[in-house]
């Protein structure tokens, strides 16, 4: 609801904060006639401390809005509630499905990867979302250090010396011609020719690549193409 969230001061919408006061509530998955079903993917719902404590800067009575009812949608149906669920996760798993068919898959960060195969097949490495090494592929840490990672900045460098390649080959070609002698020297392109070769042995040394950590990056499908 963006007229609640935008009258939150920042350090009121800080997760930790709303589910350490139980204002966010985590659902979790539940056996339903022999069926497992996935509740924890709908992640938190807000509880009635949230509509107490913030709804009221909108609705004069904001639990005669949100009632228990609205907070809690199990309580009017569970049977439909819990066929939504799953509703859900077999939409969920026929769009993961399509990554690994067209072989998509392959160029998925890592996170992303784990998170659709666990849409696909309910696991990861035997692993599911709440377990602690699943989570920690979302860190900084876990992504700068990945081959995934490492690879985009392989490419970034080829992609780089290409281009200084390119432009020390149009510039070595425009000097080569005698005709050009007047321009050279009133464009000082020999000075630039020399920062040109000094250009493209600083992209192809280790150092560079070393230089490049925390960068985006390129995709390596966009090299190999």
């Amino acid at each position: 609801v963006p007229e609640i969230w935008c009258r939150l001061r920042p350090e009121e919408r800080d997760p930790v904060g709303m589910i350490r006061d139980g204002m966010l509530e985590k659902l979790e998955d539940r056996e339903h006639h022999g069926v497992m079903v996935p509740v924890s993917r709908l992640g938190y719902r807000i509880t009635s401390r949230f509509v107490r404590r913030y709804f009221g800067r909108v609705f004069d009575n904001p639990l005669k809005v949100f009632d228990e009812k609205i907070l809690c949608p199990e309580t009017q149906d569970l049977d439909s509630f819990l066929d939504g669920v799953l509703y859900i996760a077999e939409a969920q798993r026929r769009v993961a499905e399509i990554y690994f068919e067209d072989g998509s898959i392959e160029a998925a960060i890592p996170p992303l990867r784990a998170l659709l195969e666990i849409m696909a097949s309910g696991s990861w490495k035997g692993k599911s979302t709440h377990d602690h090494e699943f989570r920690s592929l979302f860190t900084k840490e876990s992504l700068l250090g990945s081959d995934w990672y490492r690879k985009r900045l392989d490419a970034k460098q080829q992609v780089d010396i290409r281009l200084a390649q390119i432009k020390l080959k149009a510039l070595e070609a425009y000097c080569s011609e005698p005709t050009h002698a007047a321009a050279i020297d009133r464009l000082n392109l020999r000075t630039r020719l020399e920062a040109a070769r000094k250009e493209l042995i600083r992209c192809q040394s280790a150092q560079y690549l070393s230089d490049l950590l925390g960068t985006i990056g390129v995709d390596p499908l966009l090299v190999s193409s």
